[in-house]
């Protein structure tokens, strides 16, 4: 039987969904398509009407993951996010956590597409992180720049640096603590002491970010 165009699309959504899930699991090479579309709730035979390659579905998938991170930026208030992120709990459930530390890695090993959906998410994250700034000339935007892919690039790796060490090594926990220190100054620190990231009206560090 015909499915309309809707319920197409809404398979479809479901399969990117639960794909962009699985794959922060368990790597772009630790599942295949077979084993996706059982898990979304679909035979393997209608893999191919929905997306051109696996690598396709790699993208956008990767591209919903993104999405998802940036939404919990702009919902964070303060340095909620960064405590977050760099807390055991997203150290260890990378399905729900952010795809650029879950991935990055993994998709320098991919097709330009993948990398592609990669770049357009972060550069998305930029330009929403960044809106407050674009007011201001070109020195001060260029500095915001760098100063939020600093953040970020620690964020990031300071989640994979964890991850690759033994759960219950003691190094794993030490990462995300000593990150947690540079990037959140207790209250009361001297100002102008060295962070890579902007400090709110507490003095604490805190991801760029727009409401």
């Amino acid at each position: 039987m015909k499915i309309s165009k809707v319920q197409a699309q809404a398979n479809r959504d479901r399969i990117v969904e639960t794909a962009s899930v699985l794959f922060r699991e368990r790597g772009y090479d630790g599942i295949g398509v077979a084993d996706l579309m059982s898990a979304a709730g679909f035979t393997h035979g209608g893999f191919y009407r929905q997306f051109e390659s696996k690598a396709d579905l790699m993208a956008q998938a990767a591209t919903v993951g993104l999405a998802q991170t940036l939404g919990r930026i702009q919902q964070a208030k303060g340095t909620d996010y960064i405590q977050q992120y760099l807390s055991r709990a997203h150290r260890d459930g990378p399905g729900a956590g952010c795809t650029l530390a879950a991935l990055g890695a993994d998709a320098a090993r991919q097709p330009e597409q993948v990398k592609a959906a990669f770049a357009q998410g972060l550069e998305e994250t930029l330009a929403s992180l960044m809106r407050e700034d674009k007011a201001k000339g070109a020195p001060a935007l260029h500095e915001a720049r760098a100063r939020l892919l600093g953040t970020l690039a620690q964020l990031v790796g300071a989640i994979v640096l964890s991850r690759a060490c033994p759960d219950d090594s003691p190094l794993a926990d030490e990462i995300l603590k000593a990150c947690r220190a540079a990037l959140v100054p207790k209250p009361g620190a001297r100002a102008g002491a060295k962070s890579s990231a902007r400090t709110d009206r507490d003095g604490k560090a805190a991801v760029p970010r727009t409401r």
